[in-house]
């Protein structure tokens, strides 16, 4: 399973990408402080070419955690362009954009963690900005996952 705190990566890819004066482009892959994902890679596409891992090479399931300020029309929107690219959304409703949503981060512990509990997956991939998950990352492996 591929789990992606999208909220983070959104915030630390638009500063990088600021910082290296790139302009990132809406579309698919891309909406401002909404979205960040990779050009071309789908939620549920094979990820590991190589076949090294033993195990199935492709995300069973894509999980994608992010928040958006706006009205619940935008949230539907947010969600529907999330599936899109094959991810299972998960979007908080947040008051500010210099804020990030509390939802997110225990909603990504919550799922990463009854599916490792619930052996709904071999191993994890979790898509992640900063230190705050490895905890999380320490229990699921307590638990028998990679």
């Amino acid at each position: 399973m591929l789990f992606v705190d999208g909220e983070n990566l959104t915030i630390r890819g638009q500063a990088v990408a600021s910082e290296a004066k790139l302009a990132l482009t809406e579309g698919d892959s891309y909406r401002r402080d909404k979205f960040l994902w990779l050009p071309g890679l789908m939620g549920f596409s094979n990820m590991y070419t190589d076949g090294r891992l033993g195990f199935d090479t492709y995300a069973l399931r894509s999980m994608y955690y992010s928040s958006v300020v706006g009205s619940e029309e935008v949230i539907t929107e947010t969600r529907n362009a999330l599936r899109h690219i094959g991810f299972e959304p998960h979007v908080f409703k947040k008051t500010r954009t210099d804020q990030k949503a509390k939802g997110v981060d225990i909603e990504l512990t919550k799922d990463m963690l009854s599916h490792a509990f619930r052996q709904n997956y071999e191993a994890a991939v979790l898509v992640a900005g900063d230190g705050d998950y490895v905890p999380l990352v320490e229990e699921v492996k307590r638990l028998g996952k990679s």
